[in-house]
């Protein structure tokens, strides 16, 4: 006889709660490695990885747990509220166009992800107190690398990722199933766009012009002020005026590097 306890252990609430921080170490250690393979790839040098960053691995390692905790918790709490809702959205996405109605929630959360993030993101830039107290210590990464794309202060992570993942569950509609889907892929977005790597033929880089070197921009000094938006989209960056073009050119003595350009 299984119990409601062993039930919730094998249900897609848990399932979506889980996997994508499962997914999150797996997809950041495959980078981890590539960028210990492929030196010519890189965007910055291993000596700048451990020069110019402000903040230690184990310290990342240790921020990125804490986020992730209180991610699993208003996963948890979000999926008791809306319990009620699964078998109606069930329902909606196998009748009668199964594939129409999960391309449309996750445009729609696409949307109201980058939306959230772009915003509250271009706020914590332009803000000097929220600047110097919450979200420096993301930009703490000067050379992003894998693991440390959820590297934030925790209230950042709570506003920024988790309350965004949650409206974009929530105004999409889509089940903790295809949660599951959208929330695996969000995860291996953001982490391809903090690897530091530019790989030949990486799908991410072919079909988002959002990736890692339009976000490495944004993590250097020249570009702060632009490229906010995350982590799917660029249109917000180019209505507003705070997109910064960018060329990805050869160094010297070995490796990949990425120059602003005028537009």
């Amino acid at each position: 006889m299984t119990t409601p306890n062993m039930t919730y252990f094998t249900s897609d609430e848990f399932l979506a709660t889980f996997v994508p921080i499962l997914v999150y170490w797996l997809y950041s250690g495959v980078y981890m490695a590539l960028g210990s393979i492929f030196e010519e790839y890189r965007l910055h040098s291993k000596k700048e990885e451990d020069l110019k960053n402000l903040v230690s691995k184990r310290d990342v390692i240790k921020g990125v747990l804490l986020q992730q905790t209180l991610q699993a918790i208003v996963a948890f709490l979000m999926f008791k509220v809306t319990e009620g809702e699964v078998a109606i959205n069930s329902t909606a996405e196998s009748w009668p166009w199964p594939w129409f109605a999960l391309a449309r929630q996750f445009f729609v959360a696409m949307f109201v992800f980058d939306a959230w993030q772009y915003f509250l993101h271009r706020y914590m830039h332009l803000n000097r107190f929220l600047y110097k107290h919450i979200h420096s210590w993301h930009h703490r990464l000067v050379v992003p690398y894998a693991y440390g794309s959820q590297y934030n202060h925790p209230l950042e992570g709570l506003l920024l990722d988790t309350i965004g993942g949650a409206l974009s569950f929530l105004v999409s509609g889509m089940s903790p199933r295809a949660s599951i889907v959208f929330f695996s892929f969000s995860t291996m977005k953001g982490i391809n766009d903090h690897c530091g790597l530019w790989l030949p033929g990486n799908p991410f880089h072919i079909f988002f012009s959002n990736n890692a070197a339009y976000h490495d921009v944004h993590h250097q000094l020249f570009g702060s002020k632009h490229n906010f938006s995350q982590p799917f989209f660029v249109f917000w960056d180019r209505i507003l005026g705070s997109h910064l073009p960018y060329s990805i050119e050869k160094r010297p003595e070995g490796g990949l590097v990425v120059r602003p350009v005028k537009d």
